[in-house]
Order: C-alpha cells, then sequence, then structure tokens
C-alpha cells in the first residue's frame, strides 16, 4: 500500500477527510498574524536517522534520536522569526518525544510546553494514528480568534492531519473550516 493510500486511510478512519483538503491563499504571516489557527510545526532538525533506536524509552532522552546543534539553532530562530513577526501564540502544546519538546523550549521559551498525546508519533504504531489524529483535529477545531496555538509534532502526524509532506522545522498554518482543516499556509524558517 503505498503511503498516500495509508494517509487517505488513516484520515478516513479518523473521520476527518471526507472531500479534499482545502487550501487557502493567505501568507503564512499574513494567517499567523491574524490568529485563530493552529501553527503545526515539525521537530527541528535531528540527528541522523529516521525514527528512534530499537529499545527507546520516552522518559529517557538518551535513548532516542534528539536534535543536533542544527536542530537547536534552527528551533531557536523558528522563535525569533515568530516573535519579530508579531505572531501571538496563546498555547504550545508537544509530543512527548524529546526531539519536539526541545523543539517547543527552544522556538517559545515565554511559554509553558505542555506534552499533549494526541501528538506523539504513531511511526512505530499506524493502529494509534486515528485516535490520535482525531484528537488533534478537535483540539484544533476548538481554536477560535484572536488565539492561535502551537502544535509540535511529527512528519507522520502533520501527514495524517493535512495529507501534507513537511520538512523538519517547517510550519504548516491551518484552520478548522466547515467539518475540515483548511490550509493557510506554509513556512519553512
Amino acid at each position: 500500500m503505498t503511503s498516500s493510500a495509508i494517509r487517505r486511510r488513516l484520515l478516513v478512519a479518523a473521520g476527518i477527510l471526507a472531500t479534499p483538503i482545502a487550501r487557502a491563499e493567505p501568507s503564512a504571516w499574513s494567517a499567523m498574524q491574524a490568529g485563530g489557527v493552529a501553527i503545526l510545526l515539525r521537530h527541528a532538525v535531528t540527528e541522523p536517522g529516521v525514527g528512534d533506536p530499537p529499545g527507546y524509552r520516552l522518559d529517557d532522552c538518551a535513548t532516542q534520536r534528539n536534535l543536533s546543534a542544527e536542530g537547536r539553532a534552527q528551533a531557536a530562530r523558528i522563535g525569533r522569526m515568530l516573535r519579530e513577526r508579531g505572531v501571538q501564540v496563546d498555547a504550545v502544546l508537544s509530543s512527548r518525544w524529546c526531539r519536539c519538546l526541545d523543539t517547543a523550549r527552544l522556538a517559545f521559551p515565554q511559554h509553558a510546553v505542555a506534552p499533549f498525546d494526541a501528538l506523539n508519533s504513531f511511526f512505530d504504531d499506524r493502529s494509534a494514528g486515528p485516535g490520535r489524529t482525531r484528537a488533534a483535529f478537535d483540539r484544533i477545531a476548538a481554536i477560535r480568534a484572536p488565539a492561535s496555538e502551537a502544535f509540535v509534532t511529527h512528519h507522520v502526524n502533520i501527514l495524517a492531519l493535512t495529507g501534507e509532506a513537511v520538512g523538519a522545522g517547517e510550519i504548516l498554518v491551518v484552520q478548522h473550516v466547515e467539518g475540515r482543516l483548511q490550509v493557510r499556509g506554509r513556512q519553512r524558517l
């Protein structure tokens, strides 16, 4: 089964995708400045590898694939650019993986970072995908302008929510519109 077919099945199973995901034209910056959006941020650049080493544990960062020096600098740069552009963030939610928590803390040092299990990777357990995707979708659906929230997570989670592939440190700005998530912009910093 292709990754596109898997993604579509996850979205359908989570009850999110009934029709193709809508696209809008405003820039990511305009959408973030206006509020009422979720800022989906894939964790910053990591040490080389895919997934995590066998036997990794969420309570022990030494067992996981973590941010590289470049990734730590990238996360700080993301936060600096958001602040310089006047983007207000009301809550910062993160996967429990250390690379996500570290990205969130470096990008949003002025905020308490709240672990949110719906953002945890399901790369190793695809059966967890629909439930996590639905929970993240529901949280995004509850955001109302002028509030905005940042969600620091993994490629697989963002792909399941939006159908969009993202690189390390890339942002997708999404908004809940008429039962769907609308991608309002994309920004790589």
